[in-house]
């Protein structure tokens, strides 16, 4: 049996009882739209008939091209169970780049949620294959018979089955080079993975009988956001979609979740809001959050406490649980977190609040994941033991690299860039870490020049700095900085003016996705040179020296533009 047969066998066992919920109205307490079990069962034999009818048939690619919803879950389960291949593309992304992606994986059916969306894909590609919308498969109007379905048979007599070698996913990341590739996942990676997730999930909620509640916000195109969500309806948990991403602290809040997945960017606007919001409010609350925010600081430190140890059992007591039920609710046992490095002190101010921060570690090619951290014992700094099966080890340069179920079989047609990553068995993570003596692992930093954002997308640098140089004729160099942190600034070399850097940004960024767009700069007359050890002998910029040379610097920047 496949993770497949296992989830529709849950979905028939949860049968009424609700599973997934849409938060789409201007009330955070209304949702729009409920589904139980067998509902979920229903739309996805619903659009197992349309695909089946568009003849799609098992190895055939299927790009999907939507937002979160439960339409998409129904569309991505029903695909992989005609025994198709599922590309999930990021609906924000820009339409020349989805393009570019599924001209590299020629897929037999584009989906999309909206008409905007397709439109995207056609004005940039007058050969694209068929496409539908959701309502073609979902609406009233679809003119698809729904397949037969009785209890106890929760799979249709046709599903294709699914070997372990069999690929059910291609997600794109972008390479080094800012070309996108293709990571092959297939069904034994993913049953590994779901067998591990819900083995911590399990520890976590101490395996209480009651149905997990879960709140989700990011999207299910990332691998890691897919695996949480397949995890979700393996074990029938209540899983609640935000839709709107500036509603996500007043949604958390109504639905109270148990656990939920996390990037770093969202912990720190929560640490920095509480902040606010108590240096407002002022008086007695403020004034025992604060001795007592410093009397953990020194805690931490291993610094003695004494007289402050009274502020914090005070804060305890009356200040933090406020806090807490005020933030996400009175039912969290955890934040999970991944995607990019965790400050530790935000790590250590959600601990102080009574909150404990489970990181994450791995990348798609991992199937998301390699190590996750252990719910009765968490490490600060620290990213958790390696899962189940899998081994882990420091190759040259101490750089990670993995062996196991979890890892991917290559790259969608480049043979070439799966040599590289796989080699005698072990895949070549592109990340420097340690390990202690507890098997807690820690990521020190890239080995590869590839910028992960607090939010989570990769972004290789070159191709923007590239452009931003075209469009700056007085630039010697531009380099982009941004690693762990909310948007990408640049460090422009030259004789260059400020007024002649902001017009290049003008020039550049429209033509970019939201999250590759430059939002802040810091000119330094100098030229990264070989002289001044900042450039290799060919010529390549030693992105880290300039880092650490240039770091007051670049601080300044993020604080200047965070403030502005």
């Amino acid at each position: 049996m496949s993770f497949l047969d296992d989830i529709f066998a849950r979905l028939e066992t949860v049968g009424q009882i609700p599973i997934l919920q849409e938060l789409r109205s201007n009330d955070a307490h209304q949702a729009a739209s409920v589904q139980s079990g067998h509902d979920l069962l229903g739309m996805i034999a619903k659009a197992r008939s349309f695909l089946s009818a568009k003849g799609l048939k098992k190895g055939d690619r299927c790009a999907l091209l939507a937002h979160n919803s439960v339409q998409w879950i129904a569309m991505d389960l029903a695909i992989m169970a005609e025994g198709a291949i599922v590309v999930p593309l990021y609906a924000r992304q820009a339409p020349a780049e989805l393009v570019a992606m599924m001209k590299d994986c020629s897929p037999a059916l584009i989906c999309s949620r909206d008409a905007a969306l397709r439109d995207g894909i056609l004005q940039n590609w007058q050969a694209a294959p068929s496409q539908v919308l959701f309502e073609d498969v979902f609406g009233d109007n679809s003119h698809t018979a729904q397949r037969t379905r009785s209890v106890g048979h929760p799979v249709d007599v046709g599903q294709q089955q699914l070997a372990d070698s069999d690929p059910v996913t291609i997600i794109y990341t972008s390479g080094t080079s800012g070309e996108a590739k293709g990571v092959i996942l297939t069904a034994g990676n993913v049953s590994h993975m779901l067998g591990c997730t819900s083995a911590r999930l399990d520890a976590l909620m101490q395996n209480k009988a009651a149905q997990d509640r879960v709140f989700h916000y990011l999207p299910f195109c990332f691998a890691g956001s897919w695996i949480m969500l397949l995890t979700c309806l393996l074990r029938g948990s209540s899983l609640t979609l935000n839709t709107d991403l500036g509603k996500i602290a007043s949604e958390m809040r109504v639905v109270a979740p148990d656990y939920f997945l996390n990037v770093p960017a969202l912990l720190e606007r929560m640490r920095k809001a509480v902040d606010e919001q108590l240096w407002k409010t002022g008086g007695v609350v403020l004034s025992i959050y604060s001795r007592a925010k410093g009397a953990w600081v020194r805690k931490q430190a291993g610094q003695p406490v004494f007289a402050d140890s009274m502020w914090l059992a005070l804060a305890n007591a009356v200040v933090f649980p406020t806090i807490r039920k005020k933030m996400i609710g009175s039912h969290l046992k955890a934040l999970i977190c991944g995607s990019a490095p965790l400050n530790v002190e935000t790590q250590l101010y959600f601990l102080m609040l009574g909150i404990p921060v489970l990181q994450v570690y791995g990348l798609t090619e991992t199937t998301a994941i390699c190590t996750m951290d252990d719910p009765g014992h968490v490490e600060p700094g620290r990213v958790g033991p390696a899962i189940s099966g899998i081994e882990m080890k420091l190759g040259e340069n101490d750089e990670i690299i993995v062996r196991g179920p979890n890892v991917f079989p290559g790259y969608w047609n480049r043979p070439q860039e799966t040599a590289k990553s796989l080699r005698d068995g072990w895949f070549h993570t592109g990340d420097q870490g340690d390990v202690d003596a507890a098997g807690n692992w820690r990521i020190a930093g890239r080995i590869k020049n590839l910028i992960i954002l607090g939010s989570g997308h990769n972004i290789a640098p070159e191709p923007i700095e590239e452009e931003l140089v075209h469009n700056l004729p007085g630039a010697q160099q531009v380099l982009l900085v941004g690693n762990g942190r909310g948007f990408l600034s640049a460090v422009v070399t030259g004789d260059v003016t400020r007024e002649q850097v902001q017009a290049a940004l003008e020039a550049v960024n429209p033509s970019l996705p939201h999250y590759k767009q430059v939002r802040a700069f810091h000119i330094y007359k100098q030229p990264f040179s070989i002289e001044n050890g900042l450039l290799t002998a060919n010529g390549k910029l030693k992105r880290d020296l300039i880092a650490a040379h240039l770091k007051e610097e670049i601080e300044e920047m993020y604080l200047v533009k965070q403030a502005s």
